[in-house]
């Protein structure tokens, strides 16, 4: 008979199985050693894959990227103490998007805890209400794995999870190996309510907004109902004609001024037009459910449902004034940036839209890339099967590398796999390059804009002439950091570009496996090209 933590070790891993986890990260460590030799020999038996990173928050990340692309839940594994407290940013980006990931932390026996027994902390509930905990011990499997499953199912399915197994010596199998072992056929209970369905009466000058993850449902409805669609990059619906790609800045000028009613879908982050129309107390706002842990909205609802619809469509004058104010404004737009001296940002953006083919996968870092990507998608077909994520639940920088890592496995399907994201952003997850010389390596070419610092903050109030003495001190943070040396040590290949055709022309050659490629741009002038844009809309 094998010892009792090979036994829970298994245990957790068939209901791993049992609730359709086929993608599994671990990170090293000698408390976990029973649930890494389990799913080692899960995985060798066809039933899973192991995916191996020596950082928690890395491993935490490739795991929230797999789960966001395959829409089914990851699960990432690791020791006990500090190990466990690098796995939250994961955890809470999970949570406010809703994606559904399992963590599986190995831990002492209860009678150990609050002795001062080495890498022995208070696991239980450490991720507070970002994921519930299950405490496990091998003396629960009396009752069967039942429960087990049904906890780590979890809710609707949408939200990560915490599993704390309790995990005593002998820590290694004592026995020849495991053949993954049979999933037992369990019942999947009915969760949540019955679905509910608005149908709105057209009239009032309506836009439909989608944020993250809105899905197609924006762009169908927008279409049906004749209303012009504001639609993020990571809604999932930035295509076909209803889409107005210069939105953020029309919202500032005569049309904006119009909207009577928006319906919103997914979680909308990016523009403070968008924020500023959702709180105006002249517009009703028609919201589909939200996904994630906070059901609210941060501005006043006047309908919510599940799905929304309308009964018949609208005057078509209003759209075509907005299609028509969009073609303007987006040639007046780029014959700007045309005119630029220097390769800008908002180029770059555009560069890595268009080189996206129909079912390739972009993934965007959060501050300005994902905002510059915004003014500047290329018009994407219905159809085209383009995937563009981002980590947009908390709009957080840390993880992006190990994030698109883990998206671009978990897609291998893709035609193309690229990542979009600043230079303060690929510092922030170096480690994320770092995968060992057994570890699948997907086909991504990273694209780094660097502007040696935070921009972000220049185009905020922060970044105002009046605090420029400080600025840099507080908000730009120069690094000087040479990012050549950086993926020399990661032994990823890498190559400078400084202007658009250089660009062009780099996307146009992907070298397979991860590469980087470093667009040079200025942060100096990052406040004034912004202050140009935004007066393209002005009335």
């Amino acid at each position: 008979m094998t010892n009792p933590s090979t036994r829970l070790a298994r245990a957790v891993v068939t209901a791993l199985r049992g609730a359709a986890v086929r993608e599994v990260v671990v990170a090293p460590g000698s408390r976990n050693a029973p649930l890494s030799f389990a799913l080692f020999d899960a995985a060798q038996a066809g039933a899973l894959r192991l995916h191996t990173r020596v950082d928690e928050r890395t491993a935490g990340f490739v795991a929230l990227g797999l789960a966001k692309v395959t829409n089914r839940p990851a699960a990432v594994t690791c020791t006990s103490g500090t190990a466990v407290a690098h796995l939250l940013p994961a955890v809470m980006e999970a949570a406010h998007a809703g994606v559904p990931l399992v963590v599986v932390t190995a831990d002492r026996p209860a009678p150990l805890r609050g002795t001062g027994a080495n890498q022995t902390t208070d696991q239980v509930g450490i991720f507070g209400t970002f994921a519930p905990t299950l405490d496990v011990s091998e003396g629960d499997l009396e009752s069967g794995l039942v429960d087990l499953l049904a906890f780590v199912r979890g809710h609707d399915g949408r939200r990560p999870v915490h599993l704390n197994v309790q995990l005593d010596d002998p820590l290694l199998p004592d026995d020849a190996g495991w053949d993954g072992g049979e999933v037992p056929e369990w019942p999947v209970p009915a969760v949540g309510a019955p679905m509910t369905r608005l149908v709105l009466e057209p009239g009032p000058r309506t836009v439909v907004v989608a944020g993250d993850d809105a899905g197609p449902p924006a762009r169908v409805l927008a279409e049906k109902a004749g209303w012009p669609l504001l639609a993020e990059p990571s809604s999932g619906c930035r295509t076909g004609d209803a889409v107005i790609r210069a939105y953020r800045l029309l919202l500032a000028g005569e049309l904006g001024a119009q909207v009577e009613r928006v319906v919103v879908l997914g979680h909308p982050t990016l523009s403070r037009p968008v924020a500023r129309l959702l709180a105006r107390e002249d517009v009703e706002v028609v919201s589909a459910r939200p996904r994630g842990m906070w059901a609210g909205r941060p501005y006043a609802v006047a309908q919510e449902a599940d799905q929304v619809d309308v009964a018949s469509p609208d005057d078509p004058a209003w759209a075509d004034a907005w299609r028509a104010a969009d073609r303007t404004t987006s040639r007046e737009l780029d014959r700007l940036l045309a005119a630029e001296p220097d390769l800008t940002p908002y180029e770059v953006a555009g560069a890595v839209s268009r080189a996206l083919p129909p079912g390739g996968l972009l993934v965007v870092g959060a501050s300005n890339p994902i905002r510059d990507l915004d003014l500047m998608v290329a018009r994407y077909e219905v159809g085209g099967r383009r995937k563009v994520i981002a980590n947009r639940g908390l709009a957080g920088i840390d993880g992006t590398i190990s994030s698109a890592v883990g998206a671009a496995l978990g897609r291998p399907q893709s035609s193309r796999a690229v990542a979009l994201m600043g230079d303060v952003t690929f510092l922030h997850d170096t480690t994320g390059l770092f995968l060992g010389p057994h570890e699948e390596r997907p086909d991504l070419t990273i694209v780094v804009v660097n502007d040696d610092g935070g921009s972000i903050f220049a185009t905020l109030e922060q970044g105002a002439p009046e605090h420029a003495d400080r600025f840099d001190t507080l908000f730009g943070t120069p690094h000087g950091v040479d990012l050549a040396s950086v993926c020399a040590a990661a032994r990823v290949p890498h190559l400078q570009v400084g202007s658009l055709p250089e660009l062009e022309q780099a996307l146009a050659m992907p070298n397979g496996g991860i590469e980087v490629v470093e667009a040079r741009v200025r942060r100096d002038n990052r406040r004034e090209l912004d202050e140009k844009i935004r007066a393209l809309a002005l009335p």
